[in-house]
């Protein structure tokens, strides 16, 4: 009999793992795939958060005489504030949890009182019978006693009280996709900062077979269950992502091997559905062998399954055929096409303002006034940082009362923010962040930054030369892949202003950061650190309006902490002699 080829096998064993037979979980189990698309390839368009029209027009205008929106229950994984936000709902619930404990607790103790009565009058059962008090009373509890015991609502209305306190918050909570995104936020960190999975689970932030210190220490170490292993791994799963899959499931694997028998009420998966989806993933990447070997650890735990046991039988024909496999390692896939990425994501884990030995010469501080009064008093505190192209630093830009009033702002209007996709604007995987856009007349607090830009810049911030305070807050592993700030397509909605591409770029860090969340600049090759109440500047545009190729850069991912920035982009038109052309028509 012909047994198939590689291709003729592999394909009916992909679509048996989509069936929803194939996993053993029931169908309320199932956790829902991620449907969201691929980022596009960078370089098609302008891919700043190109709100411009919306914070220039309606939007900015609502945001002050509307209340803020309902905060949506999906993409609180996009903000830290979202995030803050359910741990108060999971507040709300411990208080009915301890609630429905005691109840329970209460009523279990009366159970226990009762139960030792009766056992001790079992002690001498010919009394029972003899003493016609006590025969009443046995008489009594059968009759009344007893099916007052079973039948007791009290456990009933214990439950609907637990019930009814979930009902209360059930709309504040996450949903399936904030629970994916939580899970490809973990994976994002341990792709671009190498961070071993293992680790991880132990709640240990260490580059795989790395001997330096941990990137992040937290205060209180706290690991991973195998159930949440597994979801993590069940992710990867589902995308066809056989690479992160099998590091997850194995470390789920793992540790339902060592509880195997014990159960946790909380818990959604178990040993064999780790098994049932490592053998797969295991087979996906060519390992028939092992696929083979964890498949029959499931049989000896669930030695009726028949879709396993067939599959048990089919790898045992693959590998006797002499199906060539391929075991060796595993390539990660790159889900964003970053031409870039081994660049970036060395910048990321480089140890962040540490510049090189060359650049030290052309570096300087100094206190600067550019020409204007404002500055007399209190000139800003300048830290060049890059030469070419031109990135500066700007210290103490921000106070902190300041930065807090200005985050509060902004927050009841936190939307997922958006990049530009030709002409249109969607979500997307490589920016993971909430924003809001704050007018200078909402508050003196961002007519006063707004005056502070001008004055240190010396460029025209006035309507419709300037965008809106932009303010971002970044969720779980927040980060902005490699981008431009400026439009690279005439096609940019950006050009609807009708007032050229963005010439600058002012960024304020409103809060610091534990670990992660350093400002990449992928083709000039440095990076900095978020320092907390200070403001980055740099050139878009080479003073001839063409786009500085140098100004690509990216947000890392946030490993730690709660990363706030306030962005103001600033248009050409208006800048004409603030920022003259050059007599180089190359400059």
């Amino acid at each position: 009999m012909r047994l198939g080829t590689w291709e003729e096998v592999e394909e009916p064993l992909r679509t048996l793992a989509r069936h929803p037979e194939y996993h053993s979980f029931t169908k309320n189990q199932r956790f829902s795939p991620n449907s969201s698309k691929k980022a596009e390839a960078l370089g098609l368009g302008a891919l700043g958060a190109l709100g411009a029209l919306g914070a220039l027009g309606l939007g900015a205008v609502l945001a002050l005489v509307l209340p803020p929106p309902p905060a949506a229950p999906a993409d609180t994984f996009a903000a830290l504030r979202s995030v803050r936000g359910a741990l108060g709902a999971e507040g709300r619930l411990l208080g009915r949890l301890r609630s429905y404990v005691r109840g329970e607790s209460a009523r279990l103790r009366r159970l226990a009182r009762f139960y030792e009565k009766v056992q001790a009058l079992h002690q001498d059962p010919e009394a029972l019978v003899d003493n016609p008090l006590l025969a009443f009373g046995l008489i009594k509890r059968l009759h009344s006693d007893w099916p007052n015991i079973i039948y007791s609502d009290e456990a009933t209305e214990n439950t609907q009280a637990l019930h009814a306190g979930f009902k209360e918050v059930e709309k504040e909570l996450p949903g399936a996709e904030d629970l994916d995104g939580a899970a490809r936020a973990l994976m994002r960190l341990q792709d671009v900062y190498a961070l071993s999975v293992k680790g991880m689970v132990n709640g240990v932030f260490q580059r795989a077979g790395a001997t330096r210190p941990p990137l992040y220490s937290p205060r209180r170490r706290v690991s991973l269950s195998a159930d949440d292993c597994f979801h993590v791994g069940k992710v990867a799963y589902d995308m066809g992502d056989y690479y992160h899959a099998i590091a997850w499931l194995e470390e789920a694997v793992s540790l339902f091997r060592l509880s195997y028998g014990s159960w946790n009420p909380e818990d959604r998966s178990s040993l064999e559905d780790a098994l049932d989806h490592l053998a797969f993933s295991y087979f996906m990447a060519g390992n028939i062998s092992h696929a083979l070997s964890l498949s029959r650890e499931f049989l000896h735990y669930d030695p009726s399954n028949q879709r396993v046991a067939r599959n048990v039988v089919k790898y045992e024909k693959l590998l006797e055929m002499g199906t060539a496999e391929s075991a060796g390692p595993l390539r990660r896939p790159n889900g964003t096409r970053l031409q870039s990425r081994d660049a970036y994501e060395e910048l990321c884990q480089r140890p962040a303002g540490q510049p090189t030995p060359e650049r030290l010469p052309h570096l300087s501080c100094s206190y600067e006034t550019n020409g204007s009064p404002y500055l007399l008093l209190q000139p800003a505190k300048k830290e060049m940082v890059q030469i070419q192209p031109y990135v500066a630093l700007y210290h103490d830009f921000i106070s902190d009362a300041e930065a807090e009033t200005i985050k509060g702002l902004a927050g009841p209007w936190l939307q997922r923010s958006v990049v530009a996709s030709g002409e249109k604007q969607q979500k997307a995987e490589y920016r993971i962040s909430k924003s809001a856009w704050l007018k200078d007349t909402v508050d003196p607090a961002v007519r006063a930054l707004e005056q502070r830009i001008a004055a240190v810049t010396g460029l025209d911030l006035r309507p419709p030369y300037a965008e809106y305070l932009q303010v971002v807050n970044y969720g779980l592993g927040g980060h902005y892949e490699p981008h431009f700030d400026h439009a690279t397509s005439r096609k940019s909605p950006l050009y609807r202003m009708k007032s050229g591409n963005r010439i600058a770029t002012v960024m304020i860090y409103l809060s610091s950061v534990k670990a992660g969340g350093s400002t990449a600049f992928i083709h000039a090759n440095f990076s900095v650190p978020v320092v907390k109440n200070a403001a980055l500047f740099w050139w878009n545009l080479r003073r001839n309006g063409d786009g500085d190729g140098d100004t690509l850069h990216a947000g890392c991912p946030v490993l730690a902490g709660d990363k706030w920035v306030a962005n103001k982009w600033i248009h050409e038109h208006g800048q004409e002699f603030r920022r003259p052309c050059s007599a180089n028509p190359q400059d």
